[in-house]
């Protein structure tokens, strides 16, 4: 396996890019086709458990399965698969690509993997995602005029060193071998847009849009006394995308304001945004940006009461603001991998939620976020009520809501909690609130519609 080994599949089990069938059957199997096809691509686990054991199921001819399952798949899915010889038996393992159009099943359904599961879209997400998939991917094309010679043997070094560390069981390539892996070159050697990007000496010079911006204006609005631009500090961080990651991080920290805080007897650190908030805009910024969109540059302007991130291109594939926080789709597929074995992203399409969760723990309002044609934007505001204190780290952004609902209002209902939350069942915010009782986090008071809730 070339991405992946399977120890780290199982280590990390059921995911965005794996999916384990034990019991094999051509239905299943056409679903996980489809939906990783339509997503980034990924192995599917044919007569293997997620805790590694080989199921006892009976055993079908690998290839008529693929055959029945390629006959619900509209058009057929290109795969590869292999033979893996383990301890308790055999399995398989069948690699799927990102494909370059949308595939659905015989029955019309189409499906994306969304984390562990297959999701079904809606009929105008669906049409979303063919337009999506219309032509090439804009990284995958080759750059003209570009040589391996442009390509910068010591962050490809750096890398391979990281890629190593993600997947220390893996198997060993040659630098060659390792660019093709991560779709860097050409089976001819041209670097593509993705390789320049990741590997590039001097990416600008070749995808010049591919630099950042990072602007800092004085108070709350980008125009100073007079009309005229009232920003105190410009910079332009450029070089492959780890070192433009690296850059804006660190002017970034250096324009943040932090202050030393004694809450009880411990000292601690209070930063003016969450830092792992800032750094998920950044990275989703950099990686999932329209680097076909030329003349404009990602953006960061900070300004005395919010951070904005500005990302060219609007959101991508299926991705809407309604679903944004569950699923996960890659406009380049390829930077996000290359990103991800770096150690710049640290799980795989787990980055938004968390993002709100650590706003709202530490007292922000919620991350904004706003879609047009073009762009895409994050606005983190600096605001900050009182912290919601030292709560489990396993609450969802709904409970911390309720909690910051409390903190003002002293008590909830169920009622009240529906309205804070209209776009989950009833039944979903009984169980938030039970949890929150199982966890000594509130008291329940009263009983029937008498109830209600305070902070234990």
């Amino acid at each position: 396996m070339l991405a992946e080994t399977l120890h780290a599949m199982l280590e990390r089990g059921p995911g965005q890019y794996v999916e384990f069938l034990p019991e094999p059957g051509a239905e299943a199997l056409a679903e996980a086709l489809v939906a990783l096809a339509n997503a980034d691509g990924g192995t599917i686990l044919i007569g293997l458990h997620p805790d590694g054991s080989v199921s006892d199921a009976p055993a079908e001819d690998v290839e008529a399965l693929l055959v029945r399952a390629q006959s619900l798949c509209r058009p057929p899915v290109p795969v590869g698969w292999r033979t893996l010889e383990l301890a308790g038996g055999e399995a398989v393992a069948v690699t799927v690509s990102r494909s370059a159009q949308a595939h659905s099943l015989s029955d019309g359904r189409v499906l994306v993997r969304s984390g562990a599961r297959n999701r079904v879209l809606s009929p105008s997400e669906a049409l979303q995602l063919e337009a999506a998939r219309g032509g090439a991917s804009f990284e995958e094309e080759p750059v003209a005029g570009a040589t391996l010679a442009d390509l910068d043997p010591a962050i490809i070094a750096e890398y391979t060193a990281k890629r190593v560390e993600r997947a220390p069981r893996g198997e060993r390539l040659s630098t060659e071998e390792l660019l093709i892996e991560a779709g860097a070159i050409g089976r001819d050697g041209v670097p593509t847009v993705a390789g320049m990007l990741l590997f590039g000496q001097r990416p600008q010079r070749f995808v010049e849009q591919s630099s950042l911006i990072f602007v800092r204006f004085s108070g709350t609005d980008p125009r100073g006394p007079g009309g005229m631009p009232g920003y105190g500090r410009r910079e332009e961080l450029t070089g492959p995308l780890a070192r433009v990651i690296e850059g804006a991080w660190r002017v970034l920290w250096e324009e943040m304001r932090h202050e030393a805080v004694i809450p009880g007897l411990a000292r601690e650190e209070r930063h003016e945004y969450p830092p792992f908030a800032v750094r998920e805009a950044l990275v989703n910024a950099v990686c999932h940006r329209d680097y076909a969109v030329k003349g404009l540059r990602v953006e960061i302007r900070m300004f005395d009461d919010r951070l904005e991130v500005i990302s060219p291109g609007g959101l991508p594939g299926h991705i809407t603001l309604d679903n944004i926080v569950e699923e996960h789709y890659s406009r380049n597929p390829r930077i996000v991998r290359g990103l991800y074995y770096w150690g710049y992203i640290e799980e795989l399409g787990l980055g938004v939620d968390r993002m709100i969760e650590e706003m709202l723990r530490d007292g922000h309002p919620a991350p904004e976020f706003i879609s047009k044609p073009h762009s895409f934007t994050v606005i983190l505001r600096n605001a900050r009520e009182r912290p919601l204190g030292n709560w489990p780290g396993n609450l969802n952004p709904r409970q911390l809501q309720a909690l910051r609902y409390l903190q003002e209002h002293k008590r909830i209902t169920n009622r009240e909690y529906r309205e804070l939350c209209p776009d989950v069942s009833a039944e979903t915010v009984r169980l938030d609130l039970v949890s929150l009782v199982e966890q000594g986090i509130l008291l329940r008071i009263g009983d029937k519609k008498g109830t209600y809730y305070i902070l234990k």
